[in-house]
Formats: C-alpha cells, structure tokens, sequence
C-alpha cells in the first residue's frame, strides 16, 4: 500500500484474507459474519487504521450512512438504557445518528422529520401500547425497526420488530422461586399500556401456575418506588400469613418500594419474603439485602435494532438474564 494515500476498503480485505463484501458487512454491523473472520477485519482495521469516507460513500450509494432513533419516553430506566445502546451500536456501524424525542402519541410526526432529513432507517423505541398501534399506519418507504416486546405485531408490514424477550425472563424468576420451594407468589405489576409490562406478568403469571403455584396480581400503575411501596402494602397480611412467600416486582424501582413497605410492616426480606426485580439498574447489587433481578442485554438489543434495519438479517431472540442475590432464600418455616 502506498504511504501518500489513505488506506481503503480494498487495503482491509487483503490484509484479513477476505472478500470487500465482508468487509463491507463488518462495518454495518451485521450479525451473520462468523465471529473469527469479523475479529480479523476489525484487526486488519486497527492495523492499518482505516477510516470510512462517508462523504464518498453518501455520493458513490445515495444513501447518507444515518440513522434515525425515534425516543417516545426516555424518563424511565429501560427506554433511555435502549435509546443509549442502539446509538452506540449505529455509530460502532459507522453510521451518523439523529435522535428524535416526541410526545408519545405522536410518533409519526418524527418519522416524517426524519425522512425528510434523508435518514437510512429509523429505530423507534415505543414502549407503549398505544404507541406501536399508531406506528402501524405510519409510511415505510425506509426501513423502520420499533424495539418493543409486542407480541401481536402484524408480520404484513415492512415494519420489523425486535425486543428482549419480556416473558422468557418473568418466567425464570417463577422457576427461580420455585426451585426455591416457594409456592404462594404475588406479582406487582408495572402499567397496563406497557408491552414490558403486560409480558413481564403474563410470562410470571403463567410460569408459576404451571409450577403449581397460586399467584396474586397487584397492579402498581407506575415504575415508581413509591408505586412498588404502596401496592406491597396490600401484601403484608398475606406474608405474615405465609400464604405469600415469593413477590416478583415489573422493575427495580417497584421492588425497592416494596422492600421499605414489608421492613416498615416488621417484615423481613428474604426471611420472611423473598423479592425480585427487573433492569438490574445502578446500585441493586449494593442495596441491603442486594437485590435479586433479571439484567437485560441491552447492548445486545441496541446492535440487533441497527441489525434489523437491513430486511435480509436473521430476527434474533434476546434472552435477559436472571441475576440471584441475597433478597431471595427458601421459604420461611
């Protein structure tokens, strides 16, 4: 290779034994390059320090190498860890990023904004119910990827949907109680118009039923500790009943409410009552007991979203994983 010129595309192919083409699908990030040869490309990228011209390639394809991230609610842990990881993820792809946030009930409006800036593909992140139904109707003349756990997506849209799987990780805190020897569950859901939610207890509820568990459900209306506090009220006589002995919170937040509401009553955790949260968010390993939860993937998501955009990638399936820490035990007696 010439000194008096940058190194190109070609340049990286050669030195990591590889076709452009390969080269060409490591830096947009698709998942179906074999680990082995994608960590010899990006080697080869290290060594000779190749950097995409984006200017040429915007001209050589028509296309402007940006994306654009819809944001419908970023004020809650999940939304705003997702929004994170599917920026990264887009600029490890060598891609630009646009983020717009909107009012949730207006996503289309940022999709058109977007369109109208010559974006590759949108990621919507919708949470909401209410949200991805409005998103149905909106126009794919690029790709559109909405990251939400919907479990009735309509598969006749050019609308693609990618999520970690809600349900898979409420049902392995049940088996976790469970293998325990916990039978008496209560669930302390988050907001009904939330696809987290909403499979957050259905994979719980259903999970533990099959275990031959009873199970309560305790809307809680919000994510808040405050929310988690008052609906664990309505648990204290079942606990020191033991007719309770296992409660599975919809996040971390709700959780910690919960804990404060069974210490006020006099109750313990875990001897008393065993707890588990969701998110894993800052600090749950250092509360007191730390704090049982299920973690999920979120760079893993964030790459799969960008992932999505090309209509030829395989749907993956994100599994969370449940994290046990001292907040469960077996059951009291």
């Amino acid at each position: 290779m010439s000194s008096s010129r940058p190194p190109s595309m070609a340049d990286v192919a050669a030195a990591a034994g590889v076709s452009h083409q390969t080269v060409s699908r490591v830096l947009n990030g698709h998942s179906y390059v074999r680990e082995a040869t994608r960590d010899r490309v990006l080697a080869a990228i290290d060594e000779l320090g190749y950097r995409r011209n984006q200017a040429a390639r915007t001209l050589a394809t028509s296309r402007s190498a940006t994306v654009g991230i819809v944001a419908t609610d970023t004020a809650h842990f999940g939304p705003s860890s997702t929004v994170l990881a599917v920026e990264q993820a887009a600029r490890d792809a060598g891609r630009f990023v646009s983020i717009a946030s909107v009012a949730s009930d207006d996503p289309g409006a940022a999709i058109e904004q977007l369109m109208a800036q010559g974006v590759d593909g949108i990621v919507v992140v919708a949470p909401h119910v209410e949200v991805a139904r409005l998103l149905d109707a909106a126009p794919a003349r690029i790709p559109i990827v909405v990251v939400a756990a919907r479990s009735d997506a309509p598969r006749d849209t050019a609308i693609r949907y990618v999520a970690v799987d809600q349900a898979a990780g409420a049902a392995a805190v049940a088996e976790h109680f469970a293998g325990l020897g916990h039978r008496g569950f209560a669930h302390i859901g988050g907001p009904d118009d939330w696809f987290d939610a909403i499979e957050r207890s259905r994979g719980f509820a259903e999970r533990a039923r099959r275990l031959g568990g009873a199970v309560r459900i305790l809307p809680a209306g919000g994510w808040g500790a405050r929310q988690g506090y008052d609906a664990a009220r309505a648990l204290v006589t079942e606990i020191a009943e033991r007719r309770v002995t296992a409660v599975f919170a919809a996040n971390d937040y709700l959780a910690i409410g919960a804990i404060r509401a069974f210490a006020d009553a006099g109750l313990r955790v875990p001897g008393d009552v065993s707890v588990v949260g969701f998110d894993d968010v800052e600090g749950a390993a250092y509360l007191a007991p730390a704090l049982a939860t299920v973690q999920q993937p979120f760079a893993t998501l964030g790459k799969a979203a960008v992932a999505a955009l090309d209509p030829d990638d395989p749907e993956p399936r994100i599994l969370p994983t449940l994290i046990a820490r001292e907040s469960t035990s077996r059951p009291p007696g």
